[in-house]
């Protein structure tokens, strides 16, 4: 059996093979149905609307295979995630454009989090850790409004995608590992929905877990992956 190349994944071209091979609805930019690439804010849960589709709500697909094999993939593929979001929260920090108090305080501490969260992956993986994508978000972490919203749907695509992994993680303490991040995303993700005034838990009573196919062609869409 061939060996993979750990160190020579690319999280980029992981995130491309997985999208391009979702097609129908989940292809299209789920942040401009939103309505935030015309400016608009997000109204509640309508975003995680976009992004739940039916054919998601059982969603526990691995990641693709250039990942990695086993929970080497999955946690590369939660390091994935994890850049986008530290990128995007280091670069509305560095605008230094969120002045509002709750916003700020959030940021702050997401920022720091984020960070964390990157830090403690690439120390799990080692040399097997994918590389970092270049990103570009659009301007959207300069502008107040585009950022709450964006950030509510960063947060709580987090939350499906972790959770659409549990069930595969083999090792119990890299499932420990992982539920402690989820833990605090889905905290960022309650944090950032009161201050925009949406809904806390747009899934209900109980989250369900995104497919890393769905979850990675939903991040493709929105072209912030370069």
């Amino acid at each position: 059996m061939a060996r993979i190349n750990l160190e020579a994944v690319d999280a980029d071209g992981a995130v491309r093979e997985a999208a391009d091979a979702v097609s129908g609805d989940t292809r299209l930019s789920f942040l401009r149905k939103a309505g935030l690439a015309g400016g608009a804010a997000l109204s509640g849960s309508a975003v995680l609307g976009v992004l739940a589709a039916p054919a998601m709500a059982a969603g526990s697909g691995r990641p693709p295979a250039s990942f990695g094999p086993g929970d080497v993939g999955i946690l590369n593929y939660a390091l994935t995630l994890e850049y986008l979001e530290r990128a995007f929260y280091n670069e509305a920090t560095a605008k230094g454009k969120i002045t509002d108090t709750k916003l700020k305080a959030f940021l702050k501490t997401v920022t720091r989090d984020e960070r964390a969260h990157v830090t403690f992956l690439k120390k799990a993986l080692g040399s097997k850790a994918v590389k970092e994508p270049k990103f570009n978000f659009m301007g959207i972490p300069s502008d107040p409004a585009k950022f709450a919203a964006t950030a509510y749907v960063l947060e709580n695509t987090g939350v499906h995608a972790y959770l659409g992994q549990a069930g595969n993680i083999k090792l119990p303490a890299y499932l420990l590992a992982a539920a402690s991040i989820v833990t605090i995303e889905a905290r960022h993700a309650g944090a950032i929905a009161s201050i925009n005034n949406a809904a806390i838990a747009p899934s209900g009573s109980f989250d369900t877990g995104f497919s890393a196919a769905k979850v990675l062609a939903a991040v493709k869409s929105t072209g912030f992956i370069v």
